[in-house]
Formats: C-alpha cells, sequence, structure tokens
C-alpha cells in the first residue's frame, strides 16, 4: 500500500477519461482552484499513480472506457492508494454500477455526464474537505502508535531492572540450598547463609521488587479499563498520585528515609495516571542514584502552585535533592538528547527525554536546575490548576 503525503502537500487531482475534450475542459474548468493531472484510461492512470500517488488527494475517474472501465480502477485504487478521496463519473449510472462503486470502490459521490460545473466543483471542494479530515485522522492516530509504542518500550524498560533483580535474589536462594540428611526431620529445607538474615533480605528485596512491577502493570490496566468508551475519566491529585510513589516505590536499604515530601498546595493532575506515575518513578530513580555514596543524602518532593505575573496560576512539583549535581554538558543535552552519565550500570538516557515528551503532551514542561556540586531540582511544570 502506498502511503500518502502529508495534508499540505498532497493536493492534486487526478482526472481518468479516455475522450481528450472531457479532460481539456475539466482541466480547464478547475484549475483555477485545483492542480489538476489527466489520464487516458486505467493503464495510464495507474502509471500515474505508481510515480506520482502521494501527491493526489482526490481521484475522479469516467465508468465507461474502452480498456478498462472505470470500476477496474476504483478497485485498484482501493487496495493501494486508500487516502485518495474518490469519485465516479458516467452517463450509465445503473443501480449495478452505483451499488458497485459505493461498495467495492468506496467512491465518495456518482457524478452524472455530462458534468455540471457547478455541481462537480461542490463535489470536489467536499472531497477535498474530506481528504484533509482523512490526513487530520491519520496523522492524530500515527501519534497516538507512536507514543504508545515509546510509552510501552519504556515501560519495559522500567520493568526489566526490577524484573532481573527478583530474578537475581530467587537464584541466590536457590543456590544456597542444602539437601537434607537422611537422617533429617522431614519438611525442613536448608540454606547456605554467608551473613545472618542474607537470604531473608534477598527474598525481601524481590518482593518489593515484584510489588514495584505489579504496581507499573496495574496503573496500566486501569489506564487501559478507563479508555473504553463510556468509562468515567479517571482523575488523581498531585498529593495522591506521590503518595502512592512513596508506597510502591521500591526503595533499597535505608532510602526511603532520603525521600521527605511536602504538599504546599494541591491540585488535579491533568493526563494520564499510568504516564505521570512512570515520569515520577523515573525521576525518583534517578534522584537516588545520584544520592548513593553521598554523605547525608536527602530528595525532597514539592508539591505547589506558582502565582505567574499574568494573574494565572501554574502547578509545579519539583524533585530536589543534594546530590552531586549535573555537569553543564549534561545539562544542555537533557530531555533533547539520549544522554547518560550511568551507561556502565544500563542507563540509556531515555528516561528525561521521555519525561518531557509526556510533560509537552500536557501542556506542559520539564524544567531543570542544576550546579555541579550542588545537587538538581527537576520541576515538572503543568500548563494549568485542574
Amino acid at each position: 500500500m502506498h502511503a500518502p503525503s502529508s495534508p499540505a502537500t498532497a493536493h492534486a487531482i487526478l482526472f481518468v477519461d479516455d475522450e481528450i475534450t472531457s479532460r481539456k475542459w475539466f482541466a480547464r474548468a478547475f484549475g483555477d482552484e485545483f492542480t489538476v493531472a489527466t489520464a487516458a484510461g486505467v493503464t495510464d492512470a495507474l502509471g500515474v499513480l505508481a510515480e506520482r500517488g502521494h501527491e493526489f488527494a482526490i481521484l475522479v475517474t469516467d465508468y465507461r472506457m474502452p480498456e478498462r472501465d472505470g470500476l477496474k480502477l476504483l478497485h485498484a485504487v482501493q487496495r493501494d492508494y486508500r487516502h485518495l478521496v474518490r469519485l465516479l463519473v458516467t452517463a450509465y449510472a445503473g443501480k449495478e454500477v452505483a451499488m458497485a462503486a459505493i461498495n467495492q470502490g468506496k467512491v465518495l459521490r456518482i457524478l452524472e455526464k455530462p458534468l455540471d460545473e457547478a455541481e462537480t466543483r461542490e463535489a470536489l471542494r467536499e472531497a477535498a474537505a474530506v481528504y484533509r479530515q482523512y490526513a487530520l485522522d491519520r496523522a492524530v492516530n500515527e501519534g497516538r502508535v507512536a507514543a504508545l509504542r515509546e510509552t510501552l518500550g519504556f515501560l519495559a524498560h522500567e520493568l526489566n531492572t526490577p524484573l532481573a533483580t527478583v530474578r537475581g535474589c530467587v537464584s541466590t536462594v536457590a543456590s544456597r540450598y542444602q539437601p537434607a540428611a537422611a537422617d533429617g526431620p522431614p519438611g525442613v529445607a536448608q540454606f547456605l547463609e554467608h551473613h545472618p538474615g542474607e537470604l531473608v533480605e534477598a527474598l525481601e528485596r524481590a518482593q518489593r521488587r515484584a510489588l514495584y512491577c505489579q504496581s507499573l502493570v496495574s496503573t496500566f490496566v486501569e489506564s487501559a479499563r478507563d479508555a473504553y468508551p463510556g468509562a468515567m475519566p479517571q482523575s488523581i491529585s498531585a498529593a495522591s498520585l506521590v503518595g502512592a510513589l512513596l508506597d510502591e516505590f521500591p526503595f533499597e536499604d535505608n532510602e526511603r528515609s532520603w525521600v521527605s515530601s511536602e504538599v504546599a498546595d494541591d491540585f488535579r493532575l491533568p493526563g494520564r495516571r499510568d504516564l505521570l506515575y512512570l515520569v515520577l518513578c523515573t525521576l525518583t530513580k534517578n534522584a537516588l542514584l545520584a544520592l548513593r555514596g553521598r554523605e547525608q543524602p536527602l530528595l525532597r518532593i514539592r508539591i505547589g502552585l506558582d502565582a505567574q505575573a499574568s494573574g494565572e496560576v501554574r502547578p509545579r512539583i519539583d524533585f530536589t535533592d543534594n546530590g552531586p549535581g549535573i555537569p553543564p554538558e549534561v545539562l544542555a543535552k537533557l530531555t533533547r538528547e539520549p544522554v547518560t552519565t550511568r551507561a556502565s550500570s544500563g542507563g540509556n538516557g531515555m528516561g528525561l527525554m521521555f519525561c518531557q515528551r509526556v510533560m509537552v503532551s500536557l501542556g506542559g514542561a520539564v524544567e531543570i536546575a542544576s550546579k555541579p556540586g550542588e545537587g538538581a531540582t527537576i520541576t515538572l511544570r503543568f500548563a494549568r490548576v485542574v
């Protein structure tokens, strides 16, 4: 199938008729408003489309032609050039022809010969409007598919790390199993530990990671249910989402004690909960990684409102840490390029880019402020109070 051009570039009409006088009249009558190309028959038209199909928005074809009739052309266009809006011209608009044109050729209108200029111009304008709407719908759907593909890819990346931890913990426990002695008590399993409580710690770590994966998956399942027609749109407050983050995030060791939250002014979050939850998880994970090895590590999450000079109130969520800060050369690229300072530990630099795209889709943005040695503040700035 041939892909259409964009609405701005695909605008021409291909008029197909075996009569040269009809082709000349059509080009002269409508060339003042449309770009018109003509073809003398089905074979000629398919040749033009093979070379320049992306340029056309509308196909107008005669029905009765000596080589092959217009329905044959409509069938081929329906198969290979579906983006074209189709009109059929005929002096033999019997019931069978009309039904075949509509059901098989998917025509928008059937015009009778001889063509009336005013009626035909109206039909061409209607076809152009239909094409523009189709093109807009395609662009929106393609954007949604691209966003979904990116989101699922990022979700898979976020799930991969904790699942690898779960697998490693389970493998560690399994490898320490000691076969029971022949005279040992029944129903008692023995494991070898390098230090007391080691295996319990591994199981607890695996449990935290599994719960985190479950929370991510359940959040996306909830959003999928909300997307069904008739479902009531779900809304959540910023404080509730941050609370869920602090309850469900798989903190290591004493990392939870590093994190504090403050609600200066709560607000309702726009957009999908699953994407915003993934954004918060990404920023938390990045901050905790930056804080490891620091003395008295701190991460402060603050929810509040900014009063603009225009009188508009803009919500924000700040993630402020006292880590090593971000080098200027890296800071200049964040949210625009997949740059990372943690490639050796599995970082791919896509996290902040994903966060930025989610926020931009909501009319907001991600802002980053940092100086080397003085920590960093990542601000999620929303467009308006919801």
